[in-house]
């Protein structure tokens, strides 16, 4: 693994040190300021062990900081990494969202007396209507739908509420 000289110019380093003694930032940008503080090529001879010893972090850590200081900048290196946008929550909406109440409410297969979300999951697979779907995203999208026009209560084909049989409290 190649090692990334850090060589901070003048006024990074006083603003580094400006940042560490005032303390008042996220504890993440302060270990990587003083990361970076002791990992200086002008200062005395400090290997990534002594700043190990010294700060108490990994030594991957080190090398990452350092990476991310000689190749994208101090701003990089002391911030907080973008993170990757995460895929869509809902997969089950619209007409396939229909579709599915519509199979839930349909008689099971043969040699079944209900559905069960693996079998949901695997029919909309089948249909070709998903490549993958898993019981959980068919779990989701039956919770959140209403299957009855003025119902209010979630779910699809619920059934109707029975009376109770014990009478209730009389008063």
């Amino acid at each position: 693994m190649d090692k990334y000289r850090v060589a901070l110019a003048e006024e990074e380093r006083a603003g580094l040190q400006r940042l560490v003694s005032a303390g008042k930032a996220a504890a993440r940008k302060l270990t990587h300021a003083r990361i970076l503080l002791l990992a200086d090529a002008p200062s005395p001879g400090r290997g990534d062990d002594d700043i190990v010893a010294a700060l108490g972090v990994g030594p991957r850590t080190i090398a990452r900081v350092r990476k991310e200081f000689v190749t994208l900048g101090l701003q990089a290196a002391l911030g907080r990494k973008k993170q990757p946008p995460r895929p869509g929550k809902v997969r089950i909406k619209g007409d396939l969202e229909q579709e599915l109440v519509r199979l839930a409410c349909s008689d099971p297969p043969e040699g079944r007396c209900r559905w069960t979300l693996e079998l949901l999951a695997d029919k909309l697979v089948v249909l070709g209507r998903l490549t993958t779907v898993s019981p959980e995203t068919v779990r989701q999208a039956l919770k959140k739908t209403t299957s009855r026009p003025g119902s209010w209560r979630p779910g699809a084909c619920l059934p109707r509420p029975t009376p109770s049989s014990s009478g209730g409290w009389k008063t």
